[in-house]
């Protein structure tokens, strides 16, 4: 049923609550997983332009956490590649979705209403209305 996993990975403890579930689904379904941190900070936002930034800390941070993440879900034995995105992050995980060819988006919600999804923005609200794949959302546990 599933063959490729995209895994949006935001770099906070909120993925410790979405990576079981996603280990859970590539064992059944024997797929990869995608793992995708989009970085939006002004440097990486910026990155493609004529200014030519050098690479920030955040985006090296980032990097790091793919790297050391894809690298223990390798050892436990699944199929998993990771990428850094650099933009707008629901733009991010839908052009990844669509490149990788994925048959399924996995998030987690932080469980923002009304003023916090005006103030923080909801990717998973832009990323649910444009998606023509499913998504497997996971409501992060508060820590």
């Amino acid at each position: 049923m599933y063959q490729r996993i995209l895994v949006a990975l935001d770099h906070t403890p909120a993925d410790e609550s979405l990576l079981p579930h996603v280990q859970a689904l590539a064992r059944r379904f024997e797929a990869e997983l995608i793992l995708l941190h989009v970085a939006d900070g002004w440097v990486a936002r910026h990155f493609a332009s004529s200014l030519q930034p050098a690479e920030s800390e955040e985006m090296k941070s980032d990097r790091d956490y793919l790297e050391t993440t894809a690298a223990g879900l390798a050892a436990a034995g699944l199929k998993v590649r990771a990428h850094l995105a650099l933009g707008n992050p629901p733009a991010e995980i839908l052009r990844a979705a669509e490149r990788e060819q994925c048959d399924l988006i996995a998030m987690t919600t932080h469980g923002h209403r009304l003023l916090g999804d005006l103030f923080y923005g909801s990717t998973i609200e832009t990323v649910r209305h444009r998606s023509h794949i499913p998504i497997f959302v996971v409501r992060a546990e508060r820590r």
